[in-house]
């Protein structure tokens, strides 16, 4: 399984999203321009011009005419997928972190960083079908938890919020009315900051990953604990197989951690687990720095990990990889 190198970005990368179709991956990278490519080939395809701050976070409309990008410039922006132009523009008092469209794409979740004063916080604006029609009007505000919340996803329906970040507690929110609805257990969920959360395809689970080392499987209705997954460093990225009972694990310390003769030189590795039996079943080598987004053809037959190293490594699995026994 010979990776495809996509070298396009100056900074490290931040976040990975394929379209529906798995045709189109977008990219996002601390250097301020989200990037498109063809996800068979790695060609590079355009860039999205106009954040002047990182951009953490990405989501892309079901019929792949809508990009939505959030950014530390505190603004999260609407695109349009095939001419690159800017749609609109969500300005807010912090920088802008997760982004997320809900079922039917007429709305969209972003969270927003604590700021000197200001509290994190879930926002949730409609999404008008004519960009001229777009306003920056909150039909909810969620305030609240202590530190960043560095993920929001819809749960089923777009009933629920699902939230997670530096404060170790996944909680699910009602979308209507911003009560909260549950939030995990101590004694069952993480110890440190979850980085990453990534919902199966179905919707029915999502995983999340931690500075504590482990990844974690939960129930999207009920916040039960289903699955752990644990490996030997801290955990920023995570993603789950829409074909086979895998997930996929990435990470390695941060950035100040890493000492400059270190022997593990290209040796950041994608871990795959087998979703059930908890167990290692392999990895995939190649970053020279920690991984810090992974995602999952929406077929299943390819994943690709972008790296602090600024580089997307596109990797199409080989027809053994369908058969693994564990």
């Amino acid at each position: 399984m010979r990776p495809i190198l996509m070298k396009g970005h100056e900074r490290p990368l931040t976040f990975l999203k394929y379209n529906r179709e798995g045709d189109l991956l977008f990219s996002c990278a601390k250097d301020h321009t989200p990037t498109v490519w063809f996800a068979d080939n790695g060609e590079r395809l355009g860039t999205y011009r106009g954040h002047n701050g990182a951009v953490w976070c990405c989501d892309v409309s079901r019929d792949s005419t809508r990009l939505i990008t959030g950014s530390a410039d505190q603004s999260a922006k609407l695109w349009n997928v095939q001419t690159g132009t800017q749609l609109f523009s969500f300005n807010f008092d912090s920088p802008a972190r997760a982004v997320d469209f809900g079922v039917g794409d007429d709305l969209a979740v972003i969270t927003t960083d604590p700021f000197i004063e200001l509290p994190s916080a879930i926002h949730v604006k409609r999404i008008s079908k004519d960009p001229s029609e777009q306003t920056a009007k909150s039909l909810l505000e969620i305030r609240g938890p202590v530190g960043r919340i560095n993920r929001a996803v819809w749960g089923p329906l777009n009933k629920t919020i699902i939230s997670a970040g530096e404060d170790a507690v996944v909680r699910m929110w009602d979308s209507e009315t911003g009560k909260l609805i549950k939030e995990s257990e101590k004694e069952t969920g993480h110890v440190k900051a979850i980085t990453s959360l990534s919902k199966s395809a179905d919707g029915s689970h999502f995983l999340t990953g931690s500075v504590d080392h482990s990844a974690r499987l939960w129930d999207t209705r009920t916040l039960t604990l289903i699955k752990t997954y644990v490996t030997e460093r801290p955990v920023n990225a995570v993603a789950i197989s829409p074909l086979l009972d895998h997930v996929v694990i990435g990470g390695g310390q941060h950035a100040v951690d890493v000492t400059t003769t270190d022997r593990r030189a290209g040796k950041f590795e994608a871990k795959f687990f087998h979703k059930i039996l908890q167990e290692e079943i392999g990895g995939v080598k190649g970053h020279f720095g920690p991984i810090n987004a992974l995602a999952f053809n929406p077929d299943g037959r390819s994943f690709s990990s972008g790296g602090e190293d600024g580089y997307i490594r596109l990797h199409h699995f080989d027809p053994d990889y369908f058969h693994i026994k564990v």
